[in-house]
């Protein structure tokens, strides 16, 4: 049986001010995959998500989610509500309130901010937090204020809030941005223990990151896709050696 594309892309075109950002793009992800996407500055990554989230709207082409829902007839929080959630570059915490509250407030069932604050947690809430903290490593920090958080922790806590809030597919901007070694070494960890439970797509320029999670990878040129493949494939693809690398004996950390 074939796999259920839970995200489709075809002939997706964007323009602003004349400049072409998203140029005839196919794009094809399964259920359950863990995507990475590569490409240099002005490729088109964020433009992409963007249309995905419905931030922006396309000129022309379709985006569908899962079996034939179009996207490009929704807003942005019904999009959300489908269970696509965007985590972007800077981590968008509750910075004053702590860990276990920055989970409570992501809860689907969640009204507003005082109003859950200070009505009674139940047995069935908290058993879903202390979930979701134990995945990402901060059960230990649940009392603590967000603010307080290292960089990575703040990253991974908002990762916690897109599980809250029952995301099927997580986009994911440059997580290991501004991390230690450690801390995206269990970040990569982190996005692994998700794929098939989740499907994710990560936007990475760090390419020892993508040799830690990707197994598939998509390398975005122009707004439209070069080439797909292994890290490997990708690295050793003349085309993107031409239009990403500039020459063939540049390190090959940073794509």
């Amino acid at each position: 049986m074939a796999k259920e594309f839970i995200l489709t892309l075809e002939g997706v075109n964007k323009t602003f001010d004349g400049f072409q950002a998203i140029s005839d793009l196919n794009f094809y992800m399964d259920a359950g995959e863990l995507r990475t996407i590569i490409g240099p500055n002005g490729a088109g990554k964020s433009t992409m998500l963007d249309l995905i989230t419905g931030r922006t709207r396309p000129d022309s082409g379709t985006i569908e989610f899962g079996k034939a829902t179009d996207l490009t007839r929704l807003n942005e929080y019904q999009i959300n509500r489908l269970g696509i959630g965007r985590k972007f570059q800077t981590p968008s915490v509750y910075t004053d309130h702590t860990v276990f509250e920055n989970i409570l407030l992501s809860l689907p069932d969640t009204r507003s901010v005082l109003g859950t604050l200070f009505s009674r947690v139940t047995p069935r809430q908290r058993e879903r937090i202390h979930g979701i903290l134990t995945l990402i490593g901060l059960e230990e920090k649940a009392e603590s204020k967000a603010g307080a958080l290292a960089h990575g922790q703040k990253q991974w806590l908002e990762i916690g809030m897109l599980l809250a809030q029952n995301a099927k597919l997580l986009l994911v901007d440059e997580p290991a941005a501004g991390m230690t070694d450690e801390e995206t070494e269990r970040t990569g960890e982190l996005l692994l223990s998700l794929a098939g439970r989740h499907s994710l797509i990560v936007i990475e320029h760090d390419m020892a990151f993508v040799r830690q999670i990707a197994s598939k990878v998509t390398v975005l040129h122009q707004g439209s896709i070069l080439c797909e493949g292994t890290v490997e494939e990708v690295q050793n693809n003349e085309k993107v050696v031409e239009v990403y690398l500039g020459r063939k004996h540049e390190p090959k950390r940073h794509l």
